[in-house]
């Protein structure tokens, strides 16, 4: 086992926790990845006192300083993306091929965000007083807690970091407690990109009941962007609010993907298997259910029993598997749980949902699809978070939108069509924040905005240059010409 900690990051020092974790591989459970120091309330406290010093700083350094800080960042990432890649999956579960994107993803903000530095705009506007000038302005907001979920242990921490930093703002960064590898190597990157004064980034691994109530609670923090589960989302929103801490709050989703009879059914198996069931299906965005009109059900689920036949399931690592393993004990327990109170329910499982013995001792399970479902089975409402798909015949198109959007939730959501008539109606009515079209419902951008409605998400979106509004603050200015 290996003895060497890797330490938290506060301003400019790599320093030690107050205690020390274990990280392993949900491929082989007896592979230990590393030994990372875990933060509490007090070396939290420090890492915010550290940013708050360095915030005016980092707000007074020019467009240029800020960008080439980014770029060199990103250009690492990228050009270490198959090591860092390997890392993540070894830690997480993901395919390495999986690994090794989002490991170039991540990359590719931090290039993206060196870019949208320089593009920063204002206005200057007319008043309706003579001899007066009206100027309006964004600043940043001050010092950002960010705190990240497992499932996407590089990128999602990189469109939060890039934008905060790139708007000039100082950074606490909170990691999954159970993903610390690559958020370590992530925060290595960043404190060795030059120009990035002491305490400008900081990094406190740890779990959230301290750490990141530390964030949330400290009145130092301006922002706190999260992703995570509902009920964390939701209490760290009701603790900002009374603060009167700006918010933003990714907190999942029940995705649907409508197949219309006249859809291509190899595109339609094709795109339901990738959000249904890739990145074993550990995705807010993922397509959970899928809605399918009468006149195509049994094709489809025919079609899509037999793909998933010829998936592979087994070590992130080994060559020729198409999905790892789920990512922890816990995450498989509960995966099983809603499998077992789906066959209770009534529905009937046509393929998947068992336990997999591998070469080495993971939390193996093949990918789960029921049929015979109802929107109301607690299969169709709660969010499972696991390679498990139900099937909802309707008789019609209507009826496909209706029950698409009877959710709590409104992330994502997707419709297999020939018909351009059904694909622009559906994006118009569909009570989602992204909409795709012959599509995964799990596949976005990196340039364009991310979020959801309703139980999903809730304050401005993410990525793209609409992460301005919510790492910036707008300032209107006055002057007597």
């Amino acid at each position: 086992m290996t003895t060497s900690v890797h330490k938290n990051f506060i301003a400019g020092e790599w320093v030690e926790g107050a205690t020390v974790g274990f990280n392993t591989n949900p491929s082989d459970t007896t592979d230990v990845v590393g030994a990372y120091a875990r933060a509490d309330a007090t070396q939290t406290a420090q890492a915010i006192d550290a940013a708050w010093d360095a915030k005016a700083v980092w707000a007074r350094c020019t467009a240029e300083q800020r960008s080439d800080a980014l770029d060199r960042i990103g250009t690492e990432l990228l050009a270490r993306r198959d090591e860092l890649g390997q890392l993540l999956s070894r830690e997480e579960g993901k395919t390495l091929a999986e690994g090794i994107g989002e490991a170039a993803r991540a990359g590719r903000i931090f290039r993206f965000f060196a870019g949208e530095v320089l593009r920063a705009s204002g206005e200057r506007l007319p008043s309706i007083r003579p001899g007066v000038d009206v100027e309006v302005t964004r600043e940043p907001e001050g010092v950002v807690g960010i705190i990240t979920p497992w499932n996407f242990p590089l990128a999602i921490p990189a469109w939060k970091i890039a934008p905060a930093l790139a708007f000039g703002n100082t950074v606490v960064f909170k990691p999954a407690d159970l993903v610390p590898g690559s958020a370590w190597a992530l925060a290595e990157i960043i404190a060795r990109a030059g120009a990035l004064p002491a305490g400008v980034f900081n990094l406190v691994m740890g779990p959230g009941s301290k750490v990141g109530h530390a964030i949330a609670s400290s009145r130092k923090v301006r922002a706190i962007s999260f992703t995570g589960s509902v009920e964390t989302g939701r209490g760290i929103g009701v603790t900002c609010l009374q603060r009167g801490a700006k918010v933003q709050l990714e907190m999942g989703g029940k995705n649907p993907l409508v197949i219309l009879n006249d859809a291509d059914l190899d595109t339609a198996v094709s795109v339901a298997i990738q959000g249904s069931f890739y990145s074993t299906g550990q995705r807010c965005t993922g397509s959970s259910r899928l809605i399918v009109e009468e006149s195509i059900h049994d094709a489809f689920v025919e079609a899509m029993t037999a793909r998933m036949a010829t998936l592979r399931v087994d070590h992130a690592l080994k060559e020729g598997t198409d999905i790892g393993p789920v990512a922890s004990q816990e995450q498989l327990e509960q995966d099983c749980r809603y499998i077992e109170t789906a066959i209770a329910e009534g529905a009937k499982r046509v393929a998947g949902g068992q336990l997999l013995t591998r070469d080495t001792a993971g939390y193996y399970l093949s990918p789960a699809l029921f049929t015979q479902t109802q929107n109301d089975m607690r299969i169709n409402r709660e969010e499972v978070f696991g390679p498990v798909a139900s099937v909802i015949r309707v008789k019609d198109y209507e009826e496909a939108v209706s029950v698409a959007n009877d959710t709590d939730f409104g992330l994502s959501s997707g419709i297999c069509t020939t018909s351009l008539k059904y694909a622009a109606d559906f994006k118009r009515r569909s009570s989602a924040g992204m909409v795709m079209v012959n599509v995964a419902t799990a596949g976005v951008d990196y340039h364009a905005p991310f979020g959801g409605r309703k139980g999903s998400s809730y304050g401005p979106r993410e990525q793209g240059s609409y992460a301005r509004e919510f790492y910036t603050s707008v300032k209107t200015a006055y002057t007597l010409s």
